[in-house]
């Protein structure tokens, strides 16, 4: 497996949009704490696996071992702006960006005109499952859907 220094992922659930950057050492920390995390359209009993995966988050602290910002998705742009200036800021380092499909062929466009050849880009789609990418990718997807939830009920 291929070592990054940074891990970006870039997802959309509904009417929201967000990010997480994960440095590579708190990555491999924050592998085994989220092992139960699953991908949210997948699953049956998604109540359920909601209530439980809060928990964790909670336990385990999640958040403390990424970067994360979750807008409404008219607000994108606040999100891409957020991404370019860190691989602006971190022009020297191996980056690792996933990005859902839908959005893949502009944002590459938009990455490609200010980096040259130290970030890999993937369609969220070509991930594999068991991969650390691949799990910790399900970290956003929560992140979304429990805000979406809570949003929801407001």
């Amino acid at each position: 497996m291929k070592e990054f220094d940074y891990y970006i992922f870039i997802d959309y659930s509904e009417n929201l949009i967000g990010y997480s950057i994960i440095e590579n050492q708190k990555l491999k920390e924050l592998l085994p704490k989220i092992s139960k995390f699953a991908h949210y359209k997948q699953l049956r009993h998604k109540q359920a696996y909601i209530g439980s995966i809060r928990k964790i988050i909670e336990k385990e602290k999640i958040p403390s071992y990424l970067k994360y910002k979750i807008r409404e998705l008219r607000q994108n742009i606040e999100i891409y702006l957020d991404v370019l200036e860190f691989l602006k800021r971190h022009e020297k380092c191996i980056i690792f960006i996933s990005v859902d499909n839908h959005e893949y062929p502009k944002f590459v466009k938009m990455v490609r005109i200010s980096d040259g050849t130290k970030t890999i880009i993937k369609k969220e789609s070509e991930l594999k499952k068991g991969t650390p990418e691949y799990q910790a990718s399900l970290v956003l997807d929560t992140l979304l859907n429990i805000e979406r939830l809570r949003r929801d009920h407001e």
